[in-house]
């Protein structure tokens, strides 16, 4: 089974499966991730699904694109591999992305 892991800001783990052509959103709300509120339903209009990277998966998932950069820009927790998880379709070579939900958001 292809998985992906959040981790809360306490380092609590939710590893889900990781379902290939969805939102990483659609898959943390699917399988009800702390943290993951995804108030505008993936429009990237409220950054309720920001999610902080693994530095080791930031090359394969890919970097944030305009529409990103705008709403992460508001965000006091953003570091250089934050994402909105609505902007990032989910492929199956992604099996074992790990990724942190910020504390603010928990």
């Amino acid at each position: 089974m292809t998985v992906v892991t959040f981790v809360s800001h306490e380092g609590e783990k939710h590893v889900v499966p990781l379902e290939e052509g969805q939102s990483l959103m659609r898959i943390a709300v699917n399988n009800a991730v702390p943290g993951i509120d995804a108030d505008c339903g993936g429009e990237a209009a409220c950054g309720t699904c920001h999610v902080i990277v693994d530095p080791q998966w930031s090359e394969q998932v890919g970097r944030s694109g305009a529409s990103e950069e705008e709403m992460l820009a508001m965000n006091p927790e953003r570091l250089p591999t934050s994402r909105l998880s609505c902007q990032m379709t989910a492929s199956a070579d992604w099996d074992g992305l790990v990724v942190q939900v910020p504390e603010f958001q928990m």
